[in-house]
């Protein structure tokens, strides 16, 4: 495990291997307590994937949408119901604003709260690089306030939906301008915009009225001299030239998208986070299904300086001992630039 070669990966230099993170492995705990030392080193984490939505709980402040939860974790213990919606009918949603309902902390109060949270994280996590970021984004946030349900609704509406997401927007901007103060050096924007399909609203709304409130909000911190890696769940391919004006340095996501095209396009200018492993095969498929999808996403990793190898769509807690003990073996004999 290694901070600087995360960093080194994101900024594009020279490393001895290809840098490394995963999500969710921590819920593989009986597997994570046979290992004998931390999971972080014994698998060679350099990235830790964090996130910071501020000191605000917006369900405690204001209406919020509960869609429920499924089972994710072996002891079934995340199951739960979701709750009615707080939204009644699309006018609502068309008169919403984030300020008015959940409050915004001072600037100078939020920069302090996002310092000593990274500080404390990052102290606790010496061997990795620990980012800053922000997860109820633009959509994302539109989706933790009104649920899909309700969300959708209002889409049909294309010009008064607009004006609700520029509120998030200008909502969001205020808690990244306080990140952009902080000593983090790489920030996470996660904002879950699309399906496993692709876009769920015309591409031209994105580039028309989504894109441009990520190239607003990250102003501060291309200012600062951060980097800037945006994520999202589902297929975003598509629009990854878009992302990337807007001034993003890397990419984080799913193998739906096309990783051959990504690694053609922008594997020696961006940073690039994910692999063609799919959690999918790790689950149902055999080991050779798996190390094949290994060995294709390492011919590609070896052409770009920035990429970061993860299972993009988790490693959930229904993957096998076997097959993480198998996958960690193969990756680590391999991973050499």
């Amino acid at each position: 495990m290694s901070r600087q070669i995360a960093l080194d990966t994101i900024y594009l230099r020279p490393t001895p291997r290809i840098a490394h993170t995963e999500y969710s492995m921590e819920y593989h705990k009986e597997y994570i307590a046979k290992l004998g030392q931390p999971f972080n080193d014994a698998w060679d984490i350099d990235l830790l994937w964090r996130t910071d939505g501020g000191p605000i709980n917006w369900g405690a402040q204001g209406r919020a949408t509960d869609m429920g939860h499924a089972v994710y974790a072996a002891d079934g213990s995340d199951l739960h119901q979701a709750h009615p919606c707080p939204f009644s009918d699309p006018e609502e949603v068309y008169a919403f604003d984030p300020v008015r309902e959940y409050g915004i902390p001072a600037h100078r109060e939020l920069v302090k709260y996002y310092a000593n949270s990274y500080q404390k994280a990052q102290a606790d996590n010496p061997n990795q690089l620990v980012t800053g970021g922000y997860y109820p984004t633009v959509i994302s946030g539109a989706i933790a306030a009104f649920g899909w349900d309700m969300l959708l609704l209002a889409a049909a509406d294309e010009a008064r939906f607009a004006k609700v997401l520029d509120r998030f927007g200008e909502y969001t901007r205020h808690y990244v301008m306080a990140q952009a103060e902080t000593d983090i050096e790489v920030f996470i924007q996660h904002d879950d915009m699309v399906w496993t399909e692709g876009p769920f609203i015309s591409p031209e709304f994105y580039r028309g009225v989504i894109f441009p409130l990520f190239k607003r909000m990250w102003a501060p911190l291309k200012q600062a001299g951060k980097k800037v890696l945006f994520c999202s769940d589902g297929t975003f391919d598509m629009f990854m030239e878009d992302i990337a004006a807007c001034g993003a340095d890397g990419f984080i996501f799913e193998p739906t998208n096309n990783m051959d095209y990504v690694v053609e396009r922008f594997g020696k200018t961006h940073c690039i986070v994910g692999s063609k492993v799919d959690c999918r095969t790790m689950t149902f498929g055999t080991w050779e299904q798996v190390k094949a999808e290994i060995d294709a996403t390492l011919a590609l990793a070896r052409k770009c300086p920035g990429f970061i190898w993860a299972v993009g769509n988790h490693i959930p807690a229904n993957i096998s001992d076997e097959m993480c003990a198998n996958y960690i073996r193969y990756l680590k004999a391999n991973w050499k630039r």
